[in-house]
């Protein structure tokens, strides 16, 4: 007979296992056999069949109980994992889908940055042509004001009565003020394109480092849409899934774009406005100095044509001067000449007068002859008179002459002089004028 005791196998509770709880100890103690005379007179150690039918119930009951619980087990995991791999697959394809949906918003968004910086670039740089214009155009003023001032300190040194405040000169002092004007209005103008060229900037560099964010996040987004079960680059990260700090939600990460969108559309039109308003203050600034100068260099001429008349007219005067110059000093010679051949006739009568005063007692009468020759000397007497007064005026006829001559001269001199300087001086360095187009900035 067999000496190997039978024991129930150890039970274990697989809903205690599921929860957690540490499992009894349910092995049975079975007592150890005796052998020989030691058990005498005691209880055998082996089994009742009542115990052992028990024992027997008891594991069939307990196998019967495992088996069901084992079954509802592996049934409820299967629809568990069914329906999780469904869900789980369902979810899994519903974040594609919106990586794939994000992936669509994102390129639309960076193609829109894209192409504003690509705007703003091109608006920065035909912005930075204008500049250049303007710096030009400023540049291009000088020469003008150069002009008009040296007009002004060659005229300072027109002579005697030929240094006037006439239209001319009136003229030049509204050029000067003009290229002041224009000079100051041009840089003011310089002014709002240098910050409006700043302004560009700022947008610009705003709008690329919202395109280098999308870039960044459409790289990633796009790695993350190819990531599949099967993929080999997967791996856990748990802390991935918790809310991170600093998130934008998606209505502030769209109005955050729009807003930077908004802000570089107000720039590229206040660019455009600006662009118009140098181009017209160009054009207006280039054609109010030509205007100007075009009514300097008219006043010019007229004032020329004035000079040359008048110097026309003062040597047409000196020519007839000099004339009367001429037939007054023949005049003067004939006036002394007609004096000196009254001499000779006035000696001789006042010669026999004195010699007739000589004639002794009642000779000494007063004849025919006495009282013709006493008339013909008060007659040359007066005739010299008369011959010497004409001689005196002519000679103060003369002298006036002589005097206007010199005066005429002096101003033909001065009118030569001022048309030296009017043609020479400056109507010559008027032709140096810069052109419209270099008033324009080209």
């Amino acid at each position: 007979m067999c000496s190997d005791v039978v024991v129930s196998r150890p039970h274990y509770d697989s809903r205690a296992v599921a929860q957690g709880v540490p499992e009894k100890d349910h092995l049975v103690e079975v007592p150890q056999p005796s052998s020989g005379l030691a058990t005498a007179g005691y209880r055998s150690a082996k089994y009742t069949p009542t115990e052992w039918f028990s024992n027997y119930q008891n594991l069939l009951q307990q196998a019967g109980t495992d088996c069901h619980e084992a079954t509802s087990l592996q049934r409820a995991s299967r629809t568990l994992y069914q329906d999780t791999d469904a869900s789980t697959f369902k979810t899994q394809a519903e974040g594609t889908r919106l990586l794939g949906e994000r992936l669509q918003e994102i390129h639309y968004w960076k193609s829109e940055l894209q192409r504003h910086i690509e705007q703003l670039l091109a608006d920065t740089e035909s912005l930075v042509a204008v500049k250049t214009r303007l710096e030009k155009a400023l540049d291009a003023t000088e020469i003008p004001y150069a002009i008009a001032t040296d007009n002004l300190n060659c005229r300072a040194r027109r002579l005697g009565a030929d240094l006037v405040r006439d239209t001319v000169e009136e003229e030049l002092f509204k050029e000067v003020d003009l290229i002041r004007s224009v000079q100051a209005l041009l840089k003011r103008t310089t002014a709002q394109v240098v910050s409006q060229i700043k302004l560009n900037r700022e947008a610009k560099h705003t709008l690329e480092m919202d395109w280098s964010d999308k870039y960044q996040a459409y790289h990633f987004d796009d790695h993350s849409g190819r990531h599949s079960n099967m993929s080999s680059d997967t791996q856990h990260h748990p802390s991935s899934a918790s809310m991170q700090e600093q998130v934008s939600s998606h209505p502030s990460w769209t109005k955050f774009t729009q807003d930077n969108l908004s802000k570089a559309v107000q720039e590229e039109q206040a660019t455009n406005s600006l662009r118009a308003l140098v181009e017209q203050v160009l054009q207006d600034t280039a054609e109010d100095l030509r205007v100007q100068c075009s009514s300097v260099d008219r006043a010019f001429s007229e004032r020329c044509v004035e000079l040359n008349e008048a110097k026309t007219q003062l040597n047409i005067q000196l020519k007839q001067i000099l004339e009367q110059i001429g037939a007054q000093e023949k005049n003067i010679v004939a006036l002394q000449q007609a004096i000196h051949n009254k001499e000779a006739p006035l000696r001789v009568a006042q010669s026999r007068l004195y010699l007739r005063s000589l004639r002794p007692n009642m000779e000494l009468c007063r004849d025919e002859p006495q009282l013709s020759l006493e008339g013909e000397v008060k007659q040359i007497d007066a005739i010299l008179a008369s011959l010497h007064q004409k001689l005196s005026k002519a000679r103060e006829s003369l002298s006036r002459l002589e005097e206007s001559r010199m005066v005429l001269e002096k101003d033909i001199n001065c009118k030569t002089h001022s048309l030296f300087i009017e043609r020479e001086k400056c109507m010559t360095h008027r032709k140096r004028y810069p052109t419209t187009s270099a008033l324009s900035g080209y």
